[in-house]
């Protein structure tokens, strides 16, 4: 039996192997084959060479040495750089690596892991919410060239901006500009209207519409007629709506009647919009319906130039520049009021095109400029986010950075045979994508679970888009920078450890090298004590709001929309309503209790101006009782009185016009307005009735007007309680308004919505700093775990020569107390700033004392100490004989 492996084998090998590789594989084979032949005999040995040589058959045998791949590159610490950093093998093997330094250190893993998952999950909710808000309207095809025309007009010397234009514009605009391609008038009342379907009556909220609008908005219609608002007859409904109406049947030709006086038939249904669309309905009338439904329309608005209560919505053609268009249109509305050589404008209107681009986020204008809007909410936001995802990178930094003394002998033995500084920063690199992906996977879960209560938050409906390829795109690129944000700096500093220093005798870092780490704390928890104080602003500046003096008594006082058939049997109404004595009080007024939706200017009174004329007060028409019921204490005079015929002329003024007009001794004074002289029979308070509490009064007239008139307001009996008192109204409603749903509103309720954005700011940034400090804490626990962990040597020293548990608290705690005051100093002139200038939007606001900051600097230190505590008791507590055994 031959005692040599195979001579056919050992040619083949050296045939194909290549040079550089052929000396040590077959010297491996050989010395292989002796040892198998010594164990299991010669036969079974070569049978083995064979089966090794097969299996080593690679095209990596045969390729030739490169003349650059093993180019040695000395670094600053002769190490040697492999240019292959990417191949496979090598990634195979930084996060095999990865795996077993996450297993081995579960609970550094844990909290590494936990705290970018859910600073990654708030960074994600608030990136929805983002693109939800950045995305408004952009369902619509003709996003881009669609606009809506708003109006400048000079108040009392002060430009203001409103979308409230006068009704024949529509038609101007569309006849005698070529650059608009098309331009739909609509409705801007937000009035809920009955739906009467045989003996079904709905309340639902629709708007009239020019009929370009459905090709304008691109609006999806499902079924029925492509010009649905053609004829002035017809109704187009939502497919919600149509499914409320008529269930599953077709309700293509059906009728509906509306507000129980007019038959319309329904010619198309249309899906329903996005909630974060600008133009919301459940159905849409035809423009021409006015005409037809209402006499003062016909013989009024049509021709009427100065009165400016309709909106419009116009379609540039493509490629028309819409400044040169501003500047045609600028002057229609003016050049008409001015026909009238008499009655020449003082508010100098001007008309200009608002983008939908700009219709969401764009909204707020002062002094004729547009100044931002919903976008400061937006930026916040995206702010808030940044800070969480920084705030959980930098707990990352710290732990790896911490934890270096660890990992020092790995990286001075991977540098002493051969790798290079790019190779142990891509390891480490790896290692942080790693743990980025694993708390994606825990991040997504927590979205998933917490989008429904953001959505009740938000009042919205945003969901993750799985199925989008966009949103995988991101999420990973999103997961990729969060990787290397938290990885960058563990990386660098790990990489750059001496290996021969480290071969020697380890590295021992001192004082220097925990600097960045305490630096990386003080950014941390910089960044939460300013959510912190931002919070703590916000919420006292909302109770400012809450609490300010209305001048009226919201609570018990509920609104109805009122209708033909109330408004004709207001009086048997009323006595039937105060006869149940559920109602304290009733009056009929031109807008909800909360709200003020007229206002006028052209008043005249004594010492008054041309230029004065300008003035726009707000403007509440209403009967008998309104002070009454609205719970206003008057300062002089009185209310309308039925003891009183002149009042039909009388007018009762806010403290603001008093002031404005410069009235010493205001009752039985004489005013003029729209051609009547009015006599002054009383003056109230300021009451808050602005669409924002936080804005100033404006000045107020209150005039007798028993018709123009749209909501029934009442006081509720103090004695009874709401629940009952509704049961005692809602037949008595039922009887006068039969076509109507008993529908109301509590004024306390409807004023509470005024707060809404700010409450939403408050609520976010609430969770958010409280997420911030658990993500800080969690850092913190990790830190104090890790310096008990290092000092358990020093602490068993000092614990056998007589110190206590308190003072080992006491001395682990230290340091990190010191950080956070540092962190709490730094903070609070950064957060005093940015809370003033968001302060700058309100009128009526608080002034930021120094009792925030105090409170925020106990709470941080509280929370420092209790996150510390634990860790600090727990190593003064072990038996020094256990800590020192070892050594």
């Amino acid at each position: 039996m031959p005692q040599n492996p195979p001579r056919w084998v050992q040619r083949l090998l050296a045939r194909i192997t290549a040079p550089h590789l052929y000396e040590e594989l077959a010297g491996d084979l050989d010395e292989l084959f002796h040892k198998r032949a010594h164990r299991y005999g010669y036969a079974k040995a070569r049978l083995l060479y064979v089966w090794d040589f097969l299996l080593l058959l690679h095209p990596r045998l045969w390729r030739q040495e490169s003349k650059t791949a093993f180019s040695p590159r000395h670094s600053r610490y002769n190490d040697v750089s492999n240019p292959s950093f990417f191949q496979l093998a090598m990634i195979r093997n930084y996060l095999k690596i990865a795996f077993r330094n996450l297993f081995k250190n579960k609970s550094y893993s844990a909290i590494n892991i936990g705290g970018l998952a859910v600073g990654m999950a708030v960074a994600m909710l608030i990136g929805i919410w983002i693109d939800d808000e950045a995305s408004a309207n952009q369902h619509h095809k003709n996003y881009t060239t669609l606009y809506q025309v708003k109006m400048n007009q000079t108040f009392d010397g002060r430009r203001g901006t409103q979308d409230a234009i006068p009704f024949p514009l529509g038609d101007e605009l569309r006849a005698k500009y070529p650059d608009f391609k098309a331009v739909a008038m609509y409705e801007r009342s937000d009035n809920k209207r009955s739906l009467i379907v045989g003996n079904q009556k709905f309340l639902k909220h629709g708007i009239y519409i020019g009929e370009d609008a459905i090709d304008m908005f691109s609006l999806n219609i499902l079924n029925g007629d492509k010009k649905p608002l053609k004829e002035p007859y017809s109704i187009v409904l939502t497919d919600e709506t149509a499914h409320t109406l008529f269930g599953n049947q077709d309700p293509i030709g059906k009728v509906v009647k509306i507000d129980n006086s007019v038959d319309l038939k329904v010619t198309a249904v249309i899906a329903k919009q996005p909630t974060n669309a600008t133009l919301q309905f459940e159905y849409l009338l035809p423009w021409q319906l006015q005409e037809a439904r209402y006499d003062w329309v016909r013989e009024h608005a049509k021709t009427d130039w100065r009165n400016n209560d309709w909106g419009v919505f116009a379609q540039l053609k493509e490629g028309i520049d819409p400044a040169q268009t501003n500047a045609k249109i600028k002057d229609v509305v003016l050049a008409h009021q001015n026909t009238d050589p008499n009655a020449k404008s003082l508010v100098k209107p001007e008309i200009f095109l608002h983008p939908m681009a700009k219709w969401r986020l764009y909204s707020d204008f002062e002094e004729g400029k547009n100044t931002g809007g919903f976008i400061k909410y937006v930026r916040l936001f995206g702010i808030f986010g940044l800070f969480i995802l920084v705030i959980a990178c930098i707990n990352f930094m710290n732990l790896s950075t911490a934890r270096s003394e660890k990992r020092a002998k790995e990286v001075g033995v991977r540098k002493a045979v051969g790798s290079g500084r790019e190779q142990l920063i891509g390891q480490f690199l790896s290692e942080s994508i790693l743990i980025a992906l694993l708390a994606l996977v825990l991040a997504l879960g927590i979205v998933l679970v917490s989008l429904p209560y953001f959505n009740t938050l938000t009042v919205k409906t945003m969901h993750i888009q799985f199925d989008s390829p966009i949103f995988w795109v991101v999420t990973l690129a999103f997961t990729l920078f969060t990787g290397l944000l938290a990885g960058s700096y563990p990386a660098i500093y790990l990489s750059s450890f001496n290996p021969v220093r480290i071969l020697k005798g380890g590295i021992h870092v001192g004082k220097s090298a925990s600097l960045p780490r305490k630096i990386l704390v003080v950014v941390q928890f910089t960044f939460s004590v300013v959510l912190m104080i931002g919070t703590i602003i916000i919420y006292q500046q909302i109770q400012h709001g809450k609490n300010r003096p209305l001048g009226f008594t919201k609570q018990g006082l509920i609104s109805v929309n009122s209708s033909k058939d109330l408004l004709d049997h207001f009086e048997a109404l009323r006595a039937e309503l105060l006869a149940t004595g559920a109602v304290a009080s009733i009056c009929k007024t031109n807008s909800p209790p909360t709200q003020w939706w007229s206002s006028n200017g052209g008043w005249d009174w004594k010492g008054s101006t041309p230029e004065d004329k300008s003035v726009i007060f707000t403007t509440i028409a209403t009967s008998y009782d309104y002070t009454k019921t609205m719970g206003i204490k008057l300062k002089q005079g009185r209310d309308f009185s039925r003891d009183f015929t002149t009042d039909s002329t009388g007018v009762i003024l806010n403290e603001a016009a008093v002031k404005r007009m410069g009235l010493k001794h205001p009752v039985g004074e004489l005013v003029k307005w729209a051609g009547k002289t009015w006599t002054v029979v009383g003056v109230i308070p300021d009451i808050v009735l602005e669409w924002s509490p936080y804005r100033s009064v404006a000045p107020m007239t209150i005039i007798f007007a028993k018709d123009w008139v749209n909501f029934i307001d009442m006081r509720i009996n103090p004695n009874m309680s709401p629940s009952v008192a509704i049961q005692k109204i809602k037949p008595i409603f039922d009887k006068y308004n039969p076509a109507y749903p008993f529908d109301y509103t509590f004024s306390d309720t409807e004023y509470a919505k005024k707060f809404y954005y700010e409450e939403l700011v408050g609520n976010l940034s609430a969770i958010v700093s409280l997420l911030a400090i658990f993500i800080s804490c969690l850092g913190l626990f990790g830190l104090a775990s890790f310096m008990a962990e290092q000092r358990t040597k020093e602490i068993g020293i000092r614990k056998v020569l007589g110190a206590s548990v308190t003072s080992v608290w006491g001395l682990l705690s230290k340091d990190f107390i010191q950080l956070v005051l540092i962190s709490c100093l730094v903070a609070s002139p950064i957060a005093w700033y940015a809370m003033n200038q968001w302060l700058e939007s309100y009128t009526y606001k608080i002034n930021i004392g120094a009792g925030v900051f105090l409170m925020v600097l106990a709470t941080a230190l509280v929370i420092t100490l209790l996150t510390v505590s634990y860790q600090a008791i727990k190593a003064g507590s072990l038996n020094p004989v256990k800590s020192l055994k070892s050594e």
